[in-house]
């Protein structure tokens, strides 16, 4: 097991302490999303709006036991992940911040798109969007048609097109958009996009769980991109592209399998909690859901720790945790409903927006089955061990 150190461990306790005040207001914020807008000043959604960024970006980080924390690191942000997920994985995902447009401009954007994107977010509460899935295509890289195309003055691009499950896009000021400038693999490019640019548009619809993300559908009609927008021009062609998409989701596939396993472990304290009195097989279930949680948070460490060292096999962990953890979401909290009998989903709501929020994960960073591909991949290449 990857144990935490003192540092890591302090963050895990002080997120604990910041989550538990987050857990009244689930069922408020799911009635109403833009409930977020009254609760920023909680210790909890102040941490989320200021990780992650880089550590020479940001120079008054958050300090917490005389330990500074930026959340760029593997490890560090799973663990507050897990954290936040078991007690509402809904005000993580509304709650301000970089969130995933900030791990593709750390990695693909240069200093000066850096800075003003980071400085953006270190001026006031700024929510940020990323856009990559399209209608009838998914998150599809090689398939998208959302365009690049040159406008009249032969520098600026118009951008045309639509997205589709975008989290916070109605909410945001800004966020990553990718696109196609031509045919084939090296046509695909991400640029910064600002959404009070004419063109833009982006409207809420209803979800099943999840729904403090506010998931959205985005137009994109002739928004004009700047060339200092383009991420990745001081990249090669094949950086800059579909392989910086790639390494983009292989950096947030950890945290992602963080969020199934909290809601997991959210779950399973739920039934600890309010089943006081269980019979031997009941006690004997609840053991083995306490030990699944356990041996998949032992797979998403792994995965961070590969990501804190650039392990080469990253690619392939962070795939078969993600995988392991949405699995792990959806069989926990429909078992937990079990402990309950009939009506239980209506008589806790608690336990019922875990159970639909689960089904969330699921559609995150990729699907089970591209997953499952990718750790086929690394098996059959002899790149990811089985011990």
């Amino acid at each position: 097991m990857i144990e935490l150190d003192d540092r890591l461990t302090t963050l895990r306790d002080h997120a604990r302490e910041w989550a538990g005040e987050l857990r009244p207001l689930a069922l408020e914020l799911e009635r109403d999303p833009e409930l977020i807008h009254k609760h920023l000043d909680l210790p909890g959604v102040s941490f989320l709006a200021r990780t992650p960024i880089p550590a020479e970006y940001n120079p008054a980080p958050v300090t917490i036991g005389g330990h500074r924390f930026h959340g760029t690191g593997g490890l560090e942000r799973v663990t507050f992940c897990e954290e936040f997920a078991a007690a509402d994985v809904g005000m993580l995902l509304a709650a301000p911040g970089p969130s995933l447009s900030g791990v593709f401009v750390a990695l693909l954007g240069d200093e000066t798109q850096k800075e003003w994107f980071f400085g953006r977010l270190l001026d006031r509460p700024t929510w940020t969007f990323f856009a990559l899935t399209e209608p009838d295509r998914g998150s599809d890289a090689a398939a998208l048609t959302s365009a690049l195309t040159p406008a009249p003055d032969g520098e600026t691009l118009l951008l045309s097109g639509a997205k589709r499950f975008i989290g916070n896009a109605a909410r945001a000021d800004l966020g990553v958009v990718f696109a196609r400038t031509r045919p084939g693999p090296l046509g695909v490019i991400a640029v910064l996009v600002e959404t009070g640019d004419p063109g833009f548009s982006a409207v809420p619809f209803p979800t099943v769980g999840l729904r403090g993300n506010q998931v959205s559908e985005v137009r994109l009609d002739g928004v004009e991109i700047p060339p200092g927008r383009v991420l990745g021009r001081h990249l090669s062609p094949t950086r800059r592209g579909l392989v910086g998409a790639v390494a983009g989701f292989n950096r947030l596939r950890p945290g992602v399998a963080a969020l199934g396993l909290g809601i997991a472990r959210g779950a399973y304290e739920y039934v600890r909690e309010h089943r006081r009195t269980l019979t031997g097989d009941e006690r004997g279930r609840l053991d083995r859901i306490g030990r699944r949680i356990e041996g998949v948070r032992r797979l998403v460490r792994r995965a961070a720790v590969a990501l804190d060292h650039d392990d080469p096999g990253l690619g392939y962990l962070a795939s078969a945790a993600k995988a392991r953890a949405a699995r792990l979401a959806e069989e926990t909290t429909l078992e937990a409903v079990g402990f309950f009998g009939a009506g239980a989903r209506l008589e806790h709501p608690l336990l019922d927006k875990l159970v639909r929020d689960a089904r969330g994960v699921e559609y995150m960073e990729g699907t089970r089955n591209i997953q499952l591909l990718n750790v086929f991949q690394g098996l059959s290449q002899g790149r990811l061990r089985c011990g």
